[in-house]
């Protein structure tokens, strides 16, 4: 399990940037040790525990890359039409080894082995052949229509860097290599909770002043998503000394403990309060919008971030925080998501010094380029903000308003996930 001090997140600022969290996080949170060997089918999405190099060159032997004729370039006319004998067939998987080719054209199809002397392919479509002689055109540059030995990966280097979260074309590279197995950290070990007295689980009758609880259902897939085993510990209600029972608990055998709910400076919201008994927690007020009531703790060595109840704002706090953290923890290297660049369709007000992320969907303009439309209800608990956008407009810190017509900063939910 993660082990962390109980100061480690300590901050004595009133509102942090999400750069100073993110920090933090990069600084003072450390991976999980464990390791396991995983078949190639088994290790999507999960991430690489050192690195992998190539046992063999891909490709591992000069092969052709078209259905044509090989031949020496030395053997060609340099300005006129050149008239070889055809002799030899080479296919892929055959063995190209003592063929004569001084002065001729050998048959080779693509993929098949380059018998030795023959440095440039013509592609079957560019030559002629008739009784026994090919008509080669003029103008083919030495080397063409070759794959050579290593040109995609030279035996020895680093296939697979340690920190990468293995993607389907990652497996594909690692089969190519002959590798049957990576070496990957273990899955990370989550406990999911959701608070409040007012939620019920869906499919129970709803009760007067009661809401069906989303957030765990929005936050285990996305858990899920990452790799995460989810220990679904269901709904926490609004009692201090149960809460920290059961935040207590689900510390040992976990490397973190996500919650949602609980979190603001209302009289009822006690998750800080529970933990502050249990371990120890830095409200942090983050400058975000929607989002800004988020708490990161540590009880007992393992990690907690608790999360805003509205769903809007749980969403964009774990695909900002909490994401990097589980990327930190399960040692995946970052990687930013890179902001579109789109023209606004909506004007917008907003503080300075806090960071906002506006809810669009993306539409092509009278003149085909894309603009962001901003969904027309912007409260943090509308869930329909979430399913009828493509993603988030970030504007920074030091905007302060936005105009039809601006170019803005988009990042697509695909990118975020």
């Amino acid at each position: 399990m993660a082990q962390l001090s109980d100061d480690c997140f300590a901050f004595g600022g009133e509102l942090m940037p999400i750069e100073t969290a993110l920090a933090l996080i990069g600084e003072r949170v450390t991976p999980i040790e464990a390791i396991e060997d995983v078949p190639l089918a088994a290790a999507d999405g999960r991430v690489v525990a050192r690195d992998v190099h190539a046992a063999v060159a891909l490709p591992p032997f000069v092969n052709s890359a078209v259905d044509g004729w090989g031949v020496r370039f030395a053997d060609l006319v340099a300005d006129r039409v050149t008239e070889l004998a055809a002799s030899g067939r080479v296919a892929a998987g055959q063995s190209a080894e003592g063929l004569e080719v001084a002065g001729r054209a050998v048959r080779l199809f693509t993929g098949a082995p380059v018998p030795a002397g023959i440095d440039t392919i013509f592609m079957q479509e560019d030559a002629t052949a008739r009784d026994g002689v090919v008509v080669l055109p003029p103008g083919l540059k030495r080397g063409a229509n070759l794959r050579f030995l290593g040109e995609d990966l030279a035996q020895g280097v680093v296939a697979l860097p340690a920190g990468r979260r293995l993607r389907p074309q990652d497996l594909a590279l690692a089969a190519a290599v002959g590798l049957v197995s990576l070496p990957v950290r273990r899955r990370l070990k989550v406990a999911l909770f959701s608070t409040g007295d007012e939620l019920c689980e869906p499919g129970e009758p709803l009760r007067p002043a009661a809401i069906y609880d989303s957030n765990r259902v929005l936050l285990a897939s996305l858990l899920r998503r990452l790799g995460a085993e989810v220990s679904d510990l269901g709904i926490l209600r609004d009692e201090p000394r149960q809460l920290a029972a059961r935040l207590h608990a689900a510390a040992h055998g976990h490397d973190l403990i996500l919650t949602s709910g609980g979190v603001s400076t209302g009289e009822e919201d006690h998750v800080r309060q529970a933990v502050e008994g249990i371990g120890s927690i830095v409200f942090w007020r983050l400058a975000i919008k929607p989002g800004r009531p988020v708490a990161m703790g540590v009880i007992e060595g393992t990690p907690l971030a608790g999360l805003p109840g509205n769903p809007v704002a749980s969403f964009v706090t774990f695909v900002h925080l909490v994401r990097p953290l589980i990327d930190r923890l399960c040692g995946a290297a970052p990687i930013p998501a890179v902001a579109v660049p789109v023209r606004a369709a909506f004007r917008y007000r907003k503080r300075a010094g806090r960071r906002e992320y506006v809810r669009v969907a993306l539409r092509p303009g009278p003149d085909g380029a894309l603009e962001a439309a901003k969904h027309p209800q912007e409260g943090a608990a509308i869930l329909t903000s979430l399913t009828n956008t493509d993603g988030l407009v970030e504007l920074p810190e030091t905007c302060t308003s936005v105009s039809l017509g601006d170019t803005v900063g988009f990042f697509s939910y695909a990118t975020l996930l």
